[in-house]
């Protein structure tokens, strides 16, 4: 944590870190578990009972007589309800409410999942833009000496002044790009900072880690797993909720009563004092809940709908990973194995050469321009295989997986 205070290096652990304790999506996917908390013990209240007080025969003729109130001519009623809810109702909104409380938080460890994903690929963006920087501006400095090179022979009487020219040409654009290097940084580094919640020390973070091991992926080992991962448990979870709120629906054509008990106290009658008990059932005379029943079996249709739709977006999103993990890890090789070093041998002779005066301005310029493009395009085969591997792991994590890192 101390990383966010003093936001000089930055490794990907602690990165992950201060998502977790400071990203702002994951915060509301706590609040929705709360809220989800909250659904349960409400589904869980019981009926509350009623309490009524009525008074009635108050009249002018003969009056209500003299006295204390307790004496008066009136007839009073104090009247209990109680209602009793039957069929099962009480379970089944419990059992429906606990299957959205695990659905919510197996949303909180998908948006973890998704998050972490995120912030690897930013993390990951930040070092890439660190390298581009980097070369670009060992490649401006390269153009200088060549610049100061060219003028050399330019003084000597031999070096035409438009080949000086074309150096100066390529030595401004490459300051030009180191310059726009640094912008690209800046946003790169605003962009972890956002989601890791130091957006203050954002234009001092620097990536650390150094870029991932080759690795290769084989998606059909790890397919097993899809049926672990939060969003399909979540989807799962809302269909088990579907359920019981079909079978609740249902439940509604069992009749619910309500018992009464009561005291009434009417002094000038025999008795003055009496009690009264009193039971009451909904008659179904114009509505039976057919409706209900029939929204809750669409939405329970909809709900196995859903799980079918995430389970088929896991499996693709699986299989893309494993691909584009494969393709970026070749593509590393082939730039480790041989281009960086040929190029790089191919610009240093170019330049040796040029200072002697043994080959053209163009020669030269066109090897540093290759050399320039190999490096670029190696960072940036580097990062798109940091990315993918990243996509790869998030793609195969598991609630239980998840678990540990939540909060």
């Amino acid at each position: 944590m101390a990383c966010a205070q003093s936001a000089h290096a930055l490794t990907l652990a602690e990165a992950e870190a201060l998502l977790v304790s400071n990203n702002r999506d994951l915060l509301a996917a706590r609040r929705a578990i709360a809220a989800a908390e909250a659904q349960q013990m409400i589904a869980g209240a019981r009926p509350n009972a009623t309490l009524s007080v009525n008074t009635s025969s108050i009249s002018s003729n003969p009056g209500i007589g003299s006295g204390p109130l307790a004496d008066k001519r009136m007839d009073t009623i104090f009247r209990i309800d109680q209602p009793f809810e039957r069929g099962d109702k009480r379970e089944l909104r419990l059992d429906a409410a606990s299957g959205l409380q695990r659905a919510a938080q197996n949303d909180s460890l998908d948006a973890l999942r998704q998050l972490l994903a995120a912030v690897r690929g930013a993390y990951y963006d930040l070092k890439q833009a660190q390298e581009r920087g980097r070369v670009l501006s060992e490649s401006a400095q390269l153009f200088a000496g060549t610049l100061s090179a060219a003028q050399i022979r330019l003084k000597a009487g031999d070096l035409a002044p438009a080949d000086v020219a074309k150096v100066q040409v390529d030595y401004e654009r490459a300051q030009n790009d180191a310059r726009a290097a640094q912008a690209e940084l800046t946003r790169a580094r605003l962009a972890l900072a956002y989601l890791i919640g130091v957006e203050r020390a954002a234009p001092e973070l620097t990536a650390t880690d150094a870029w991932p091991a080759p690795e290769s992926a084989d998606a059909e080992a790890v397919e097993q797993a899809i049926e672990a991962r939060p969003d399909v448990l979540a989807a799962k979870a809302r269909f088990e909720a579907a359920e019981k709120l079909r079978d609740l629906a249902k439940a509604q054509r069992t009749r619910d009563i309500t018992l009464g008990a009561q005291y009434e106290r009417y002094p000038g009658s025999v008795p003055v004092n009496s009690v009264g008990f009193g039971v009451s059932i909904p008659l179904f005379t114009g509505n039976d809940f057919s409706g209900d029943i029939q929204k809750a079996e669409v939405d329970r249709y909809a709900a196995l709908d859903f799980l079918a739709r995430v389970r088929a977006v896991a499996t693709n999103d699986l299989r893309r990973a494993a691909s584009d993990l494969n393709a970026a890890a070749e593509r590393v090789a082939r730039y480790e194995g041989s281009l960086l070093e040929a190029a790089g041998r191919s610009a240093q002779a170019a330049e040796f050469a040029f200072q002697r005066g043994a080959v053209s301005v163009l020669e030269v310029l066109d090897a540093r321009r290759t050399l320039r493009a190999v490096q670029l395009e190696s960072v940036a085969a580097r990062a798109d295989y940091a990315k993918a591997l990243a996509a790869w792991r998030s793609s195969g994590m598991t609630a239980q997986s998840l678990s540990p890192r939540a909060p």
